[in-house]
């Protein structure tokens, strides 16, 4: 079935990724227009477009793809690399070159999942410039896969959509769905941060080392919110979280490293923490740490931004207690009753990030232990407290 070329420009424009990768590449070898182009065998469209040089093409604008040596690339399945065309014994006479006065190239496939040809992420310029290298080559294959990914779970989802036929079988197929997606997305987000950390052992100026630093941390987000989704199937499918317990876990280093990393990422907020913890815990200590940092992310992101939060911990009388309170407003009422539900908390803040897992992800935790999380919310403070046995 062919494919709607208004919908595969939309898919690529939906990719958020899409336009850093194309400054990336411009900023990373000195090319002045990149693009991402959807190739069939009689048209090249453009999906997305960085342009530096005037060449004149935005989003769904076309060439004649007999101009192009996309147009090559999309029949012999390989990508295309020329430094200089006025040196290149191959191209230094081709028609592609002489028509849209370039100098410099490259271009590489973008293939779906199944194997299927969508387009080319190319990039072209007027002077010549080094691009025959094992680095770049990389570079631009893991960007492409990474676009054809994207593309691919887009087509999943649309097709699992199309074809839901009652609210039931929609709600089984995404979960389903989210845990297939979760898993294949693992593959490109280490090609990005092996990527990142790649370009970040080349010369790079201030402004493209800072670009790294950022598709570095997106690339952890993304492992948090891949960890996120992947737990929510694995206890809607599943029957609930898998824990590997160690009977004297000692937890006063997991959560003061859980405190100090969430310090890191947002060092202008204050965090108050207090740890009374002599007895070690029957517990997963890594299923802990993702419960803490989930009750502290949440009271960072939420808390009023002057105001301390305070985390407290605690074992006495064969219980363990951990509690996490911010200042700020107060929960609504309408959000409280359903607080540990999925996709959540924030929905009553329509520029809240994250997916609204968190919580219900602290509270599978703390059922898997045989424990509970409650919350009290005022005007004055927000707290949120977890506690469990010290031992079974």
């Amino acid at each position: 079935m062919e494919r709607d070329f208004k919908q595969d420009i939309a898919a690529v424009g939906g990719i958020k990724a899409v336009p850093t990768i194309l400054d990336v590449v411009c900023r990373t070898t000195g090319m002045r227009f990149a693009a991402v182009a959807r190739v069939t065998e009689d048209r090249w469209i453009a999906c997305s477009v960085r342009d530096g040089i005037a060449f004149g093409l935005a989003p769904g604008g076309e060439l004649d793809v007999e101009t192009t040596l996309c147009h090559e690339i999309r029949q012999s399945g390989q990508a295309i690399v020329i430094d200089n065309v006025a040196e290149d014994t191959t191209y230094c006479n081709h028609h592609t070159p002489a028509t849209y006065g370039l100098q410099s190239y490259i271009s590489v496939p973008i293939r779906l999942a199944d194997g299927s040809f969508f387009g080319t992420l190319c990039a072209i310029d007027p002077e010549p410039h080094r691009l025959n290298t094992p680095e770049t080559i990389s570079m631009f294959e893991m960007f492409a896969e990474i676009i054809g990914y994207h593309l691919t779970a887009i087509d999943r989802l649309s097709a699992s959509e199309e074809n839901l036929l009652d609210e039931r079988k929609a709600a089984a197929l995404r979960e389903q769905f989210i845990a297939v997606l979760g898993h294949d997305l693992r593959n490109p987000l280490a090609a990005i941060d092996s990527g990142a950390r790649l370009l970040l052992k080349t010369s790079l100026d201030d402004r493209a080392t800072s670009l790294v630093g950022m598709i570095q941390s997106s690339a952890a987000r993304m492992a948090g919110l891949i960890d996120d989704v992947m737990d929510l199937a694995r206890s809607r499918l599943g029957g609930g979280l898998t824990l590997n317990h160690r009977h004297d876990e000692p937890l006063g280093p997991i959560l003061r490293q859980v405190v100090a990393e969430l310090q890191v990422s947002m060092p202008g907020r204050m965090i108050e923490a207090r740890f009374e913890l002599p007895e070690t815990v029957n517990c997963d200590g890594r299923r802990i740490a993702q419960l803490a940092s989930n009750l502290l992310g949440n009271a960072l992101t939420h808390g009023a931004p002057d105001r301390p939060v305070r985390v407290n911990s605690l074992t006495a009388d064969g219980w363990f207690e951990l509690s996490v309170a911010n200042a700020g407003d107060p929960i609504p009422v309408t959000v409280l009753a359903s607080i540990f539900e999925p996709f959540t908390r924030g929905a009553h803040r329509p520029n809240s990030k994250g997916l609204g897992l968190g919580l219900y992800i602290a509270h599978q935790i703390a059922k898997a232990h045989g424990g509970e999380i409650d919350v009290m919310s005022t005007a004055e403070e927000t707290c949120f407290t977890f506690r469990m046995p010290v031992s079974d």
